[in-house]
């Protein structure tokens, strides 16, 4: 693994240490991906898409793709959540058009089914990844790794895919709680492992995604979402104290506090929804990651520099990483992220 202290002068790093740049740096959740050419083309050679994962040569040229374009700050890892549970022994197929399909582990007996034993053999290609990617960054470019949080994963796992209701997996949850808390359990574990093993092969920061926390209710978002997360969390600062986490409990609402307050995460990333109020409020304590909303970068123009600069104006004289509030959107043009790009590069008291 490269020499952390080499690393100290990149700006994304530097941000999320809570230090406050002349420019935020910037990256975008799902900057690389189909909204770009090149990916498709390389998608289309790759066969499947969890072929794609696991393929470490092509794999890296996705993450690269997007820093040779646009010159974000942070280059993230591709790959998805759901290789996880898929190294645990779970059933996992991308359906075109429909999205990920896994066996459904729908109750406490279905627990049998799933083992760690073989996590670290099957995820291999995705830390092989990591190490081609860090090697192959420019110097000022940091590289985050990243892992779905035990909730978010969960409800995957339980439902088969995606959901609307989450009906599933909340049925377990709270018709066996102590059931669903050995899935959880075995979530957190892997989910460590897998962390580490992507900060030894060279990621400098790590986010934790929990797409779905917002679905919960306050008590059970306090079990499910933000104990299993502290874990984490601790578990990751025994083993590796100076890398950050970067935790991002999409929907959570008013529980954005609680979850800053009780999981020890480094830095926040706030979805679209949050007022920049309460962000600023939130970045008095920590440094704070977001939240452009994807359709106003999909839009472009005047909606696009509105947002952006409204959310410039509110956060960038404080710790702060200009993200999105969820994953670019698939029709998005690429012009679009270089105009964004340019916003950010050209903030005012800054010059290069």
């Amino acid at each position: 693994m490269p020499d952390p202290v080499t690393s100290s002068g990149k700006p994304l790093l530097r941000a999320l240490a809570g230090e406050t740049l002349p420019r935020p740096p910037f990256w975008l959740m799902r900057q690389a991906g189909r909204y770009l050419p090149e990916y498709r083309a390389l998608r289309a050679k790759a066969g499947s898409f969890l072929e794609l994962c696991y393929t470490p040569a092509l794999a890296a040229e996705v993450t690269l793709q997007p820093i040779r374009r646009f010159g974000m700050d942070g280059a993230i890892l591709f790959s998805d959540i759901l290789v996880v549970p898929h190294a645990l022994g779970q059933e996992l197929d991308y359906v075109e058009g429909e999205g990920p399909r896994l066996d459904p582990v729908c109750d406490r007996g279905a627990l049998g089914r799933l083992s760690a034993a073989g996590v670290d053999t099957i995820l291999a290609p995705v830390y092989e990844t990591v190490a081609r990617v860090r090697s192959a960054l420019p110097p000022e470019t940091a590289l985050i790794g990243f892992a779905g949080a035990p909730w978010t994963v969960a409800t995957y796992m339980v439902e088969g895919g995606g959901s609307k209701d989450f009906a599933a997996a909340k049925r377990f949850a709270y018709g066996d709680p102590d059931g669903f808390q050995g899935l959880v359990d075995l979530l957190v574990e892997t989910t460590v492992l897998y962390l580490r093993r992507q900060i030894d092969a060279g990621a400098e920061a790590v986010k934790l995604f929990d797409s779905w926390a917002g679905v919960l209710p306050e008590a059970e978002f306090r079990r499910w979402v933000i104990a299993p997360t502290a874990r984490i969390v601790a578990a990751l600062k025994r083993s590796h104290p100076a890398v950050p986490v970067i935790g991002f409990p999409r929907g959570a609402g008013h529980l954005y506090e609680p979850y800053l307050a009780d999981t020890g995460v480094d830095a926040l990333g706030v979805d679209t929804a949050l007022p920049l109020s309460v962000a600023k409020s939130l970045q008095r304590r920590r440094p704070v990651e977001g939240n452009l909303d994807p359709v106003a970068l999909l839009v472009g123009g005047e909606a696009l520099q509105r947002s952006a600069l409204e959310i410039l104006e509110a956060l960038a004289d404080g710790p702060f990483v200009f993200n999105l509030g969820h994953g670019v959107l698939q029709g998005t043009p690429p012009e679009h992220v270089a105009e964004l790009a340019a916003l950010i590069r050209g903030w005012p008291g800054h010059t290069g």
